[in-house]
């Protein structure tokens, strides 16, 4: 391996990771540019590929039917998402609840007749017949022709679409299959690539059988190497926990799999090509191809490669890493397959920047200029994956007479492009065959359909009638140039992602080596909680050593009304303050806790036990809470000036009640700390704070800062203490409300408190307390993304979230199939220490916590399905999944990583939920559904507070998802939300009668002419 080569190569990949989008374009800019002369070459090519395209999307029915149900079509979404969906799906009435929602809304009939195809404008009716027999009741009269037979024949046509949906584009179910398909015809002159699978590993048993499956293909494709296939290989297959994290156990795992595959492929004389990811994972895999690559035993082989993906910003430096390895290899750039996902996952957790371009004519710009970067290296023998004509012609004017390279296409797409280049230029090109059963592999690949911008592609462009073909043709650098290089403007900066109204909160990038490093010896640096906060030596760490209930003297009566009599002497003037410095406040508090970051996750990790990345989850939250409650307040705290009649005016002032006594939980000892109270005190209130007597240190840090950022000392005072202080607080007749985070009890004992004084004013009361949070999951649902939910829901945190998850309610015709998934990826996680990064589950927060979780894991022992081995010292309660026999078997919450599941019946989620509903709690509820109707039904019945749909049920964002519950899990209103400040609030109308002191001026104003 060239050192300096790589070595400059990854430093470039470092600087343009989540580099300025018109920065990395500047340089790709000139490198994708071509003369005027060689743009007319180019576009002559390209017009007889587009001529090429076309004719063969009007050969063949399948071609013509995928013509005539665009992605960008309400039924071409619709049939998609039926086809990703109905395979999985074992019983009918689900299956037919399935097809009744993809066909039911759609305008099947607006398509019949339009197409050249009989078969077409057949398959078009079957559709419009379908629609009629899903949408027109039991007794319609199509219905009663057919008879009983109506929904079995639906079924089975839709079953039958669906498997011919899967021959276009899935090669083969099995190796043997695909090889043999690809001696027909069609296929002539062409090599493959076999993919042998889509989905990533969830369990350890996963990745053994995807091992043994690409071991099977190599197998397979080795015994005809004359034939020229190929075997792909995605890393995430081979081990369920391919994360940066985990990277001390994964690369070494997936290094030595890949070495084996590698090995063998080798003496087979057949090539083997590393599939790109997602770009956290992109180090990772470089480490791993490097290591292979550098194998003595695989020295003279020239078969080993990887894909580089386009779209992302450091395309180039990849590839010049790949030219700098001491061998030759295959590189095959694409345009990449993670678009939507990455997108997203930027803006969640809030990074700088994005990995990848906006647009789509930047990553069009950035693969011409990798590929002309790649048919220039001396040790890379390109492959070119693309359905695009003009890219394709493009590659061929700068190639020249060159043959020493290959196209490659998706099986089933890009008919047409490469037939006369392969059959009458003498030019390669390689199919990419997915390989693997149609109810899995089909599913994957239309959501990667469904998922990654399809709209913009050049092939549905090619079938938009109404661009011409100098727009279908059109020159992608003068694209980007034209718009300055600049970002998509419909996708902002993650900092951008809630303006006008807030500034989102930065977070830390943790796919990114350096910034994890970093964030360890930041949560390890070893903090002063002695001298802080006078308690530290009797908290213990949870971890080594079981740690007493921290149980710290409680600052006495005396001192509770010492703290409220200063914030009493302080509201008149906190109230008095203009709601714009009350809001300064809390944006200066904002800034502070970013900058102070580092010290704020140590407190979380080594006072509460957060892991890492929940360490940074609070301190974002916190911020966020001080920024969007300072915008609101600026919105929604002003004056109003009321309608009335002429010569009276009315006005609606908002003001603070007074003391407001803050007590927040120890799950959330920052984020829920600070969100209270700073929402009581830019509404104008005064706020004694009290903190869980386990996470002192966090609060007083936190009050520390605030007072920084400009609020008085005595406008916010803190009180630490257990339950006697807490008592102490709320008893104190002059505290004017309550904000309160806990258990439902204690809810309870402080509501009785706020009433029994028969002189003490009513005053509000904001509970945010637990629920029996359950998931839904039919039979529609994908068990992979389930699981993965679940896991997070249920098991992050070490369960001490109040959204965490409870109970998993599967349907019972896939409950073995997902429960052993989920067992599986159970074994998966790792418990330890929570500064570790490599940590999933760190310790519960006290001894007492710990003991009751202990004791009702040995009552539930012989209804434990799984559970997991934990470390013998600290407080650590294993994961545990226990099997009940009913939904109304579990009544009560269990605060921790212990997880509930029953099963339901098909057809009866409406009496599912009512039964939920019955538990009185109503905090969160998931639901994993493809089925449109069964969300809506959800969303109607649900009598929770945060219903969450086809993902995790845990981190709920401020602005965005405000969070709380009704019946037993709260008040209301809502944290985070548009209506939470008024609740502090005192509102006070005002009528003054203009028209006593002298006459109306209003209307003695108007110039209408008088009397």
């Amino acid at each position: 391996m060239s050192s300096a080569v790589t070595s400059a190569a990854r430093k470039s990949m470092a600087q343009l990771y989540r580099a300025s989008e018109p920065d990395v374009l500047k340089s790709l800019l000139d490198r994708a540019s071509t003369s005027p002369d060689s743009r007319q070459r180019i576009m002559g090519h390209a017009s007889g590929l587009l001529a090429d395209l076309r004719a063969a999307q009007n050969r063949g029915w399948v071609n013509q039917f995928l013509q005539e149900y665009r992605l960008n079509s309400s039924e071409g979404v619709a049939l998609l998402s039926l086809a990703e969906a109905f395979l999985r799906v074992p019983d009918p009435e689900t299956a037919d609840l399935l097809i009744a929602d993809k066909l039911g809304d759609a305008d099947w009939r607006a398509h019949a007749g339009r197409s050249n195809s009989k078969l077409v404008n057949s398959a078009t009716w079957g559709l419009v017949v379908g629609r009629v027999l899903v949408g027109e009741g039991p007794s319609g009269p199509l219905r009663r022709l057919i008879g009983r037979a109506g929904e079995p024949f639906v079924r089975q046509a839709v079953g039958a679409a669906m498997k011919m949906m899967g021959e276009i584009f899935v090669m083969g179910r099995t190796i043997d299959e695909a090889m043999r398909r690809m001696k027909r015809g069609e296929n002539k002159g062409f090599t493959a690539s076999f993919d042998m699978l889509g989905e990533a590993a969830r369990t350890f048993d996963d990745a053994e059988r995807y091992f043994q499956a690409y071991v099977g293909a190599i197998d397979a494709v080795g015994s005809d190497p004359a034939a020229g296939h190929s075997v792909s290989v995605k890393l995430s297959a081979l081990h369920p926990r391919y994360e940066v994290a985990r990277w001390s156990e994964c690369v070494p795992a997936l290094t030595e799999m890949l070495e084996a595959l590698a090995v063998q492929a080798a003496a087979k004389n057949i090539a083997l090509t590393v599939d790109a990811e997602e770009s956290e994972r992109l180090e990772m895999s470089l480490d791993i191809i490097g290591a292979v690559a550098a194998l003595p035993s695989l020295k003279g082989w020239d078969g080993f490669g990887m894909a580089v993906q386009a779209y992302g910003k450091r395309a180039r430096p990849v590839v010049a890493w790949a030219n700098g390895l001491d061998r030759v290899m295959n590189v095959r750039l694409v345009k990449g397959a993670y678009w939507d996902s990455e997108i997203k996952r930027t803006q969640v957790e809030g990074l700088d920047d994005y990995p990848l371009f906006t647009r789509k004519a930047a990553t069009d710009v950035s693969y011409l200029a990798v590929a002309k970067d790649m048919l220039a290296a001396e040790n890379i023998r390109p492959a070119f994956a693309s359905h695009n004509a003009l890219t394709v012609a493009t590659i061929l004017e700068w190639a020249g007479n060159a043959r020493d390279f290959e196209f490659q296409r998706l099986h089933g797409m890009g008919d047409g492009l490469y037939e006369r280049l392969v059959r009458e230029n003498g030019y390669h090109c390689r199919i990419y065959a997915p390989v693997g059963g149609h109810r899995d592999l089909l599913a994957y690949l239309v959501r990667r359909l469904l998922e990654n911008g399809a709209n913009s592609s050049f092939v549905h462009q090619l079938a938009d009638a109404r661009l011409s073909e100098d727009e279908i043709l059109a020159d992608p650098v003068a694209k980007i140039a034209a718009v300055g290089g600049t970002r998509h403007p419909s996708i902002p900066l993650p900092k951008d992602l809630f303006a006008p109204g807030h500034r989102n909160s930065r977070g830390l990038d943790l796919s990114d080596v350096a910034t994890l490093e970093a964030a360890v010896a930041a949560v390890k640096k070893p903090l002063p909680f002695r001298g802080e906060v006078g308690v530290g030596e009797s908290r213990g760490t949870g971890l080594g050593e079981t740690s007493t209930t921290p149980n710290p003297s409680p600052e006495g009566e005396g001192l509770v009304r010492a703290a409220v009599t200063r914030a009493h002497a302080a509201f008149p003037a906190w109230s008095a303050t203009p709601v714009d410095e009350r809001a300064a406040c809390l944006e200066r508090l904002a800034d502070l806790l970013e900058e102070n970051r580092d010290r704020l996750m140590a407190i979380c990790v080594q006072e509460a036990f957060k892991t890492i990345p929940d360490a940074i989850g609070e301190v974002r939250e916190a911020a966020d809470f001080c920024r969007y409650y300072a915008g609101e307040a600026r919105a929604r705290l002003r004056p109003v000036e009321l309608p009335g009649p002429t010569g009276e005016r009315n006005m609606l002032h908002i003001e603070g009640r007074g003391v407001w006594a803050t007590i927040a939980p120890w799950n959330f000892p920052l984020a829920i700390f600070l969100g209270q109270t700073v929402a009581a005190l830019v509404a104008g209130n005064c706020v004694v704070a009290k903190p869980a007597p386990q996470t002192p240190a966090i609060a007083r840090f936190a009050v520390e800062l605030a007072h920084r950022a400009g609020v008085p000392a005595d406008a916010l005072v803190l009180v630490t203490g257990g339950p006697e202080a807490g008592a102490a607080l709320t008893a104190d007749v002059r505290v004017a409300g309550v904000a309160f985070t806990g258990s439902t009890a204690t809810a309870k004992r402080i509501a009785r408190t706020l009433v029994e004084d028969d002189d003490r004013p009513i005053v509000p009361l904001i509970a945010e307390t637990g629920g029996i949070n359950t998931m839904i999951v039919d039979s529609t649902a994908l068990p992979e993304q389930v699981v993965a939910d679940v896991v997070t829901s249920s098991f992050r945190s070490a369960g001490q979230r109040c959204s965490a998850l409870r109970l998993l309610l599967v349907q019972e015709d896939v409950a073995d199939t997902v429960i052993h998934m989920l067992t599986g990826a159970m074994e998966t996680l790792r418990l330890g220490d929570p500064a570790d990064p490599a940590t999933d589950v760190g310790p519960v927060i006290d001894q007492p916590s710990y003991d009751k979780l202990m004791a009702y894991r040995t009552t539930v022992t012989d209804r434990t399905l799984k559970t997991l081995d934990a470390p013998a010292d600290g407080l650590f309660v294993p994961p545990t999944l226990v099997q009940l026999d009913a939904i109304e078997d579990l009544d009560r919450e269990w605060f921790g990583p212990i997880l509930h599941v029953a099963t339901w019946e098909a057809g009866k989620l409406a009496d599912t939920i009512a039964r939920v509903n019955a538990k009185g709690y109503g905090l969160t509820m998931g639901l994993h559904s493809r089925i449109a109707r069964a969300a809506e039904v959800t969303e109607a019945a649900a009598a929770v507070g945060n219903l969450y749909i086809n993902r995790s049920m845990i981190g709920a964002v401020v602005g965005s998802q405000p969070f709380g519950g009704e019946g037993l899990s709260g008040t209301g209103p809502k944290a985070g939300g548009p209506h939470y400040l008024y609740r502090f609030c005192a509102e006070r109308a005002v009528s003054v009668d203009t028209t006593s002191a002298g006459g109306n001026a209003t209307l003695l104003s108007l110039d209408e002419g008088g009397i």
